[in-house]
């Protein structure tokens, strides 16, 4: 996702334009990894030094409700980054517990699950590899 489609997404749902809010897109947008809200607002606070923790995570918690930033877990804290694609294209990702780059996995586990039963309906699934990327096994070792 772009970060025009990202803010025109907010437009349809009724949200107004706020440069904190383009600016936290932003941010997410430059990184191909996951950030936890303290990672955003760190960033933020170089433009917006008065802004409260309370509007960043807010403003987190809406972008994931409308799609715009995906929401893992990573060592009990959420991590957020900005949706890969606005058209809805299904993939999972693998996901470095180090830094937390992600990179998107081919195919999709449920198409070969069978063991679903004939009485329940999937309305969705999550599957996450994680591990370390190349760069950080380079620095662990």
């Amino acid at each position: 996702m772009k970060v025009e489609e990202a803010l025109q997404i907010l437009k349809e749902h009724g949200y107004k334009y706020t440069g904190k809010r383009e600016e936290m897109i932003r941010i997410c947008a430059e990184e191909k990894r996951y950030l936890s809200a303290k990672d955003i607002m760190e960033r933020i606070r170089e433009l917006y030094p008065t802004l409260s923790f309370d509007t960043v995570y807010r403003n987190i918690s809406t972008f994931v409700r409308l799609g715009i930033l995906e929401e893992t877990e990573l060592e009990g804290e959420g991590r957020f980054r900005l949706a890969c694609s606005a058209d809805g294209h299904h993939h999972h990702h693998v996901i470095c517990t180090e830094c937390g780059k992600t990179s998107s996995l081919p195919g999709c586990p449920m198409n070969v699950m069978s063991s679903v039963p004939d009485d329940f309906q999937v309305t969705g699934h999550k599957f996450e590899v994680y591990g370390m990327c190349k760069e950080c096994v380079a620095h662990a070792n």
